[in-house]
């Protein structure tokens, strides 16, 4: 026998399931049996090409044998097995991530609910919340060698030859005393029949009665996507839906549908309520799982949804893909191309109706929060969808909290809602981009578009400057970054002016700053789109926002800066004043510290980095000494 230790993070697993508070310990069995029900799935589908591995028998099922004697429960399946080095890895370690965000991330989740472990790739240590010992003895399929894995659940595990006469594996489970109650023929029935009914494969219960072996069928097993939704409870469906998932909070939503004509499938699709841990992770895989025949080919088939739609969980099934479909096949068929647009239509019509309930509005509000980023890169990246896609959007703005949008769900407002209370006067959708909707309420930006009266969109998603501009135009109204240089306001009310108003005696000073900041910024002019604020930088024509360039250099790429213009104020009172200043000596020392103060503060205000902390802050120093002086 071979002693193995368990990886790190591993330990802080079986910590955390063993010593939690946790009350439900009964999840286990549904875990255990969700495994086992995998490993079926996956010998099935190697048996497609390779048959020979269910010579010997082809019987595919899972069994539960409870024996009192001795305390244990045994939980068997005939599925693919396990080598060796399969349960040296499978079971020592986390596969999936051995990072310390992925320990952070579960160990938080676990604290509300360990039963959401499975949504962790760790659901077999469940085990432990009901063992003191686990015993695992497995024979890969197409191997004549089998092998036991044995574990208290604490710093080791040992692995040792073993006798099995056939595939499969068995999990003997040595119940701690206060837990033998699941050893009761009646209470693993009512479990079986609660969590894993609808498991495609039998789940036998083996029980003793008199010296003779009995056994009995404790599952329909039947394929519940195949049924008419009639026959089918909301119950059913979240239980099937915890089972594919391993996530068990219900979902938001669902779509159960039967296509038919060309191409015949079923589809069952659901939104969940929260984003999973590794959505942003490009590693981890993503899609839904695809039956043919009700045969499981692809856990995670990324090729049925668009990825602007990975974060939907299901299944299709089709009676019109051949079995031994590939991920390369399916990258050639016209058959997959039209279950895509089906299923995305489908996805997409469900997003429109629970947008469109006003009676339940917080639902739509609750996908927003958690996915509406991911469903914004359709935008960006998908013309066919982007006019349905864009009525689907939310966004904050700055008539949120004000009482205009008071009754929206989630403080958010949609494009229609946004043009059909614009402004007499107003030609364009107004928005902003930056980090935060906190530092874009203050923004400079928005200054002469509050003094009209216009609402401004706030985009905080790094993701939302490219959507923006893939929307362009939307109920007949263009979409226009306020920051931008080339920005035309309609005039205002109080006081009508254009771009060249005002700029009568700062000739001077728009001279002397073009030489300060000459490599700095393209240009300096007057700006019409101030109100409080001195001066601003505005983005040329194709430059990026100062919050994306920061996001990229964290990332760790450089990125140049893109071309700013620099606007002044002509009716701000300190713009007049160095405007007198420039009139009577342009070369007045004073004016290159008072032109690099207010650059210097124009990029604070748009979110880039200071290029001379040291120099912005001995610049400042001075000023004030200065203005003290002469109070």
């Amino acid at each position: 026998m071979t002693e193995h230790h368990f990886q790190a993070e591993v330990g802080r697993v079986l910590s955390l399931v063993i010593n939690s508070l946790y009350s439900n310990k009964e999840i286990f069995l549904r875990e255990l049996v969700s495994n086992a029900s995998d490993a079926l799935d996956k010998l099935r589908f190697r048996a497609i090409t390779e048959p020979a591995l269910l010579e010997g028998s082809s019987e595919l099922l899972i069994r539960l044998r409870p024996d009192k004697e001795r305390g244990v429960l045994v939980i068997e399946d005939t599925g693919v097995g396990m080598t060796e080095s399969e349960l040296i890895e499978n079971l020592g370690t986390v596969a999936r991530s051995g990072s310390q965000a992925f320990l952070a991330k579960l160990e938080e989740s676990a604290r509300k609910d360990v039963s959401i472990i499975g949504q962790f790739g760790v659901g077999f240590y469940s085990a432990y919340l009901v063992a003191d010992r686990v015993e695992v003895i497995s024979r890969a399929a197409g191997s004549d060698h089998a092998f036991r894995w044995v574990s208290d659940g604490k710093d080791t595990f040992a692995v040792e030859p073993a006798d099995r006469a056939a595939r499969g594996t068995s999990l003997e489970l040595h119940l701690k005393e206060e837990h033998k109650s699941f050893l009761e023929p009646y209470a693993l029935r009512d479990l079986v029949r609660r969590y894993s009914d609808y498991l495609g494969y039998p789940i036998e219960l083996e029980t003793m009665d008199g010296g003779e072996t009995k056994r009995e069928r404790i599952n329909k097993g039947a394929a519940l996507w195949q049924r008419p939704k009639a026959e089918v409870t909301d119950a059913q469906y979240d239980e099937l839906y915890h089972h594919l998932t391993h996530d068990f909070e219900a979902p938001l939503a669902r779509a159960h549908f039967r296509a038919e004509g060309n191409v015949e499938f079923v589809g069952l699709l659901w939104l969940p309520k929260a984003a999973p841990f590794d959505l942003d992770d490009p590693r981890a895989t993503r899609g839904v799982r695809l039956f043919v025949k009700r045969v499981l080919v692809i856990e995670d088939c990324d090729a049925v949804l668009p990825q602007w739609l990975r974060f939907v969980r299901g299944l299709v099934d089709s009676d019109d893909l051949p079995l031994n479909v590939s991920r390369e096949i399916l990258q050639e068929s016209s058959t997959l191309r039209t279950i895509k647009k089906a299923v995305t239509r489908k996805v997409v019509d469900l997003l429109d109706e629970l947008a469109n309930d006003a009676d339940k509005p917080e639902t739509y509000a609750a996908f927003w929060t958690a996915f509406g980023r991911i469903l914004k890169e359709g935008l960006v990246v998908d013309d066919e969808w982007r006019p349905r896609l864009a009525k689907l959007t939310r966004w904050s703005s700055t008539a949120t909290g004000s009482g205009v949008a008071a009754s929206e769900a989630n403080d958010r407002v949609s494009l229609d809602q946004y043009v059909a209370r614009m402004k007499e006067g107003q030609d364009a959708i107004y928005y902003v981009t930056g980090e935060s909707r906190e530092t874009l309420l203050g923004s400079p930006y928005l200054e002469a578009l509050r003094a009209r009266g216009y609402e401004v969109l706030l985009m905080t998603d790094p993701v939302d400057t490219w959507s923006a501009e893939a929307i362009a135009e939307f109920g007949g109204k263009k979409l226009v970054n306020a920051m931008r240089g080339d920005v035309t306001l309609p005039a205002s009310e109080e006081k009508p002016k254009d771009a060249t108003d005002g700029a009568n005696g700062l000739e001077a000073l728009m001279v002397v700053a073009k030489r300060i900041l000459d490599g700095k910024v393209r240009d300096v002019r007057t700006s019409t789109r101030l109100v409080d604020s001195p001066a601003c930088l505005v983005l040329a024509q194709g430059a990026m926002p100062a919050h994306l360039e920061e996001l990229i250099r964290k990332g760790g790429k450089d990125v140049t800066r893109g071309r700013r213009d620099f606007e002044l104020n002509p009716e701000h009172p300190a713009v007049r004043r160095l405007a007198a200043i420039a009139a009577e000596n342009p070369s007045d020392p004073r004016l290159d510290d008072f032109l690099f103060v207010l650059y210097e503060q124009s990029l604070l205000a748009e979110g880039s980095p200071l290029e001379d902390p040291n120099g912005f802050a001995k610049r400042v120093t001075s000023l004030l000494t200065l203005a003290i002086g002469n109070a």
